[in-house]
């Protein structure tokens, strides 16, 4: 298991990547795909690789892996819905163990997993359901995982101002078990706090104890 700590001690969170998470509008900002073009360069990647397009059984391939990496980098949009906190909760709200699946950027080969996910909330509180669509929005993306855990973290900021966050993520790397070290099975584990999960050691244990990570990112 390789484990990346990502806990962050400054103010801002840097940017991470062109793609922002959707504020109050349910639409997604990326540029739309263009299938056609997507297929013609599967063609030619196949070509380039020695195999002869003109066969019955690759007749359609370059359409149907157009169409799938379409289907991978395009999330369902969704429109962010939290509430007034109005009984002033004030302990950690986690969900874990919620499954993705994400496209490595170096090697357009999947990656996938589970995300935990937690915050402790101020005065707003999001609909559950929302912590797992923001991390299909970010997942459905040429991604790498640490960035995935950071813009999870940012997005919780930016929108409810709670008092902290956690977020959890495991995920074994095609990248790195089909290819390269062939090394089957192993799982990355990044984690990335802010607010009084990360400055508060008691808090962030009981956030990886809820998570059933063990001690990954548990150091105070």
């Amino acid at each position: 298991m390789t484990s990346i700590d990502l806990v962050e001690t400054g103010a801002e969170w840097p940017r991470l990547h062109a793609v922002e998470a959707p504020g109050g509008a349910a639409t997604d900002p990326r540029p739309p795909i263009d299938r056609e073009r997507a297929a013609a360069a599967v063609a030619d990647l196949l070509e380039a690789l020695g195999r002869d397009i003109r066969s019955p059984h690759l007749a359609d391939t370059p359409r149907r892996v157009a169409d799938a990496f379409a289907e991978m980098l395009t999330p369902r949009p969704f429109a962010p819905t939290s509430f007034t906190n109005d009984e002033d909760y004030d302990d950690l709200v986690v969900v874990a163990g919620i499954p993705f699946d994400s496209l490595c950027e170096h090697h357009l080969l999947p990656f996938s997993g589970v995300a935990h996910v937690g915050y402790v909330p101020g005065d707003r509180l999001v609909g559950l359901s929302k912590l797992a669509r923001v991390v299909e929005y970010f997942a459905r993306d040429l991604q790498v995982q640490e960035r995935l855990t950071r813009q999870v973290v940012r997005w919780l900021d930016d929108e409810l101002g709670p008092r902290g966050v956690g977020v959890v993520i495991e995920a074994e790397h095609l990248c790195m078990s089909l290819r390269g070290v062939q090394a089957r099975g192993t799982r990355t584990v990044t984690s990335a706090y802010s607010g009084m999960v990360r400055d508060d050691a008691r808090t962030r244990r009981d956030f990886l104890a809820r998570c059933g990570v063990g001690g990954a990112g548990s150091a105070a």
